[in-house]
């Protein structure tokens, strides 16, 4: 894959976060706050971000803590530069397989 083709498809096929919120909900948000949504369990948060992400295992990405969803739409500072797509994910952060 070249690297025209490999930006085409981070663009179509945004990175996901999904961890827990304060009230024990499942998170789903990209990092811009465009797409999300809160889930009861684990399982069904992960079905959606990888349907989301086009079925990409290194997509979709676990946050220790808590992860409040936001529906401002605005990018928070710690999100506005997802992990690294390749090596090894951002400290604290880890891919979902």
């Amino acid at each position: 894959m070249g690297q025209d083709e490999a930006r085409s498809s981070t663009s179509r096929f945004p990175l996901f976060l999904v961890g827990k919120d304060s009230h024990g909900n499942w998170v789903v948000q990209d990092p811009k706050g465009r797409c999300g949504g809160l889930f009861i369990d684990r399982a069904e948060a992960i079905k959606f971000a990888m349907y989301e992400s086009g079925s990409r295992p290194q997509a979709v990405i676990m946050v220790p803590g808590t992860l409040e969803l936001d529906t401002s739409g605005r990018p928070h500072a710690a999100q506005r530069t997802p992990a690294p797509l390749h090596g090894t994910p951002s400290r604290g952060l880890r891919k979902v397989a």
